[in-house]
């Protein structure tokens, strides 16, 4: 099983979660403002974590950092999640929105917490040009969202088909190595 514990502020991380756990089949999408013990045990259980937090001020939603630090932190210890495999997923306003070091935020706590890095895959245009809208933001560190101009939509559907195949690129690694 996969978790993908996520704080949304104003639901674009929530919908990159669900199609993560959309392309990565038999996972659990998180939200970390409503955990409930159940959600603790399926974290402790599952053979890989995929954190998700927007990217707020150059790093994650201080709330998501509470999380990793207060809440989450204490599994260090006893290094509850070592070996497990991690993956991290952000997104914001700006085509930069300095995201990368959101994700390098992630993956500094996965690796201070034994756990082993998946990153995102997927090339898309202009190598390819006929996957326009994949991996827009070229990142490679995880999975990388810009949220859309449209507010009806939050996330335009190159970043859900990127998002889902990510979620297919863990179940692969699960799969492999989980």
């Amino acid at each position: 099983m996969i978790a993908i514990p996520y704080f949304s502020g104003a639901g674009h991380t929530a919908k990159l979660a669900q199609a993560i756990a959309d392309g990565a089949g038999h996972a659990r999408a998180i939200d970390i403002e409503a955990m409930s013990e159940a959600d603790w045990a399926a974290m402790d259980a599952a053979s890989a974590i995929v954190f998700g937090a927007p990217t707020y001020m150059g790093s994650v939603a201080a709330r998501y950092s509470a999380f990793l630090e207060d809440a989450a932190g204490p599994r260090w210890m006893e290094l509850a999640w070592a070996d497990k495999l991690a993956g991290g997923f952000t997104v914001a306003s700006h085509g930069s929105g300095d995201k990368g070091v959101a994700l390098q935020r992630l993956n500094t706590f996965a690796a201070q917490m034994g756990m082993i890095w998946v990153g995102q895959a997927e090339i898309g245009a202009p190598v390819f040009p006929e996957r326009a809208g994949i991996n827009t933001d070229g990142s490679w560190l995880g999975l990388m969202a810009t949220s859309s101009r449209d507010k009806s939509d939050l996330i335009a559907p190159g970043y859900l088909d990127t998002a889902y195949r990510y979620g297919a690129r863990i179940a692969g690694a699960v799969a492999r190595w989980g």
